[in-house]
């Protein structure tokens, strides 16, 4: 089994949580990175875990996360998760 990559999430009043990374994404001119990460929630409607998606913004020697409010990029974003899953589909 994978070992799961952890990182440590501060929130805006300073309080920590630890976060599952899922995975990273770039984009498609390498400017933007991105990343999936998962709170181990779970919904209940579903039963599925819910997974968030932030950009990464360098800060010296720390990295923030940013919310995409752009609708643009955030269709910039969901492209590259449907390429990922078709890559993985066709790898099945």
């Amino acid at each position: 089994m994978d070992k799961k990559e952890m990182a440590e999430l501060i929130d805006i009043d300073g309080l920590s949580s630890e976060i599952e990374v899922v995975t990273y994404l770039n984009s498609e001119d390498n400017k933007r990175q991105y990343v999936v990460y998962s709170k181990e929630e779970i919904q209940e409607e579903t039963g599925n875990q819910v997974i968030y998606i932030a950009k990464i913004i360098p800060d010296k020697d720390i990295f923030k996360l940013e919310e995409i409010t752009d609708d643009i990029e955030w269709l910039d974003v969901q492209h590259l998760l449907k390429s990922i899953a078709n890559a993985q589909q066709q790898t099945s």
